[in-house]
């Protein structure tokens, strides 16, 4: 379980056929062999690790389901390590469990405040609501504006410096997880 509050970016160093390496500083503290780690919001187990870098697996699914076909070494990813019990909830809870790929829209305003708009594939637009949290590559966000075909977040300067939104552009592809009590109250709802 993860918070949705991004501790760092990284920088993919490596991308096999399965597998990711990912340089980083923050988060190699106290990363271990088989632990849990946010990358762009997918949560992913650590495979290998060295000083500076670590290597994780992506299954057939994980690739079916996030934006990681795309990626290229250079790029930087958003890097959260799993909550503690006593870890303070700044964002929401984020499972790291993708639901989908979702595709840059816009990012647009003022360098005080930005919109980012996203493009969001259907089977996913009915977990989203107005002023409801959404994870847009592991990064928590609130204050969703439902748009025809997708949505609408409001960005901070400290946001957009402190994760790999500094760098996206119109058309990039961006990892969707809706809110966990969204998809169990559809769920509810829809029996």
């Amino acid at each position: 379980m993860f918070s949705g509050i991004v501790e760092e970016v990284g920088v993919v160093a490596k991308i096999s056929d399965n597998g990711m390496t990912v340089r980083a500083s923050k988060v190699m503290a106290d990363l271990k062999l088989g632990d849990s780690i946010a990358v762009n919001g997918a949560c992913l187990t650590v495979v290998e690790r060295t000083a500076d870098r670590f290597t994780v697996e992506l299954s057939d699914e994980t690739l079916d389901r996030t934006a990681f076909g795309g990626l290229k070494t250079g790029v930087g990813v958003d890097l959260e390590r799993p909550v503690t019990p006593t870890t303070r909830m700044g964002g929401h809870f984020v499972q790291g469990h993708v639901d989908g790929v979702g595709t840059v829209v816009a990012l647009d305003g003022t360098p005080e405040a930005k919109t980012l708009r996203v493009r969001m594939p259907s089977e996913i637009a009915r977990y989203v609501v107005e002023k409801g949290f959404i994870a847009v590559d592991g990064i928590s966000l609130t204050g969703a504006k439902l748009r025809k075909r997708g949505f609408a977040v409001w960005i901070i300067p400290h946001t957009r410096q402190v994760t790999n939104l500094r760098t996206r552009k119109t058309s990039d592809p961006v990892n969707l997880e809706t809110d966990l009590l969204g998809k169990y109250a559809q769920r509810q709802v829809g029996r």
